[in-house]
């Protein structure tokens, strides 16, 4: 069986820096030692709360802590809204549903291009 990339990076990330898994669900101060174990062995994933707190540990992304887990997110969302596109194209929009079919379509196709300027404030 292949190695979780999701164990590797957080183990690694908490062995690199020093600290015990008790000093980590310390710092954290919502979870406790055999949490930390268990979601760095990926046997559970942490609620949004904690994995923020991982982030704001060792300054990486949620996203670099659980490779994994955002892969499989990021290709069904990118299904969903593949699927949602092409049934936006077959509409037939008639005036007050064109505006909001355009507007989404506009915005697929700026986030397919990379030229989003839907980042935080």
């Amino acid at each position: 069986m292949a190695p979780n990339p999701n164990t590797a990076i957080l183990r690694t990330l908490r062995k690199r820096s020093g600290l015990s898994q008790e000093e980590v669900a310390h710092i954290l101060g919502s979870c406790s030692e055999s949490a930390v174990s268990r979601h760095e062995r990926s046997n559970s994933l942490p609620n949004l709360l904690t994995a923020l707190g991982y982030e704001a540990i060792f300054k990486v992304s949620i996203s670099e802590l659980f490779p994994g887990l955002y892969q499989t997110i990021q290709k069904g969302i990118e299904e969903r809204i593949a699927a949602m596109e092409e049934e936006l194209y077959q509409s037939t929009a008639k005036s007050r549903s064109a505006v909001p079919i355009a507007i989404r379509l506009e915005f697929f196709g700026e986030r397919r291009n990379g030229d989003s300027n839907y980042s935080a404030p």
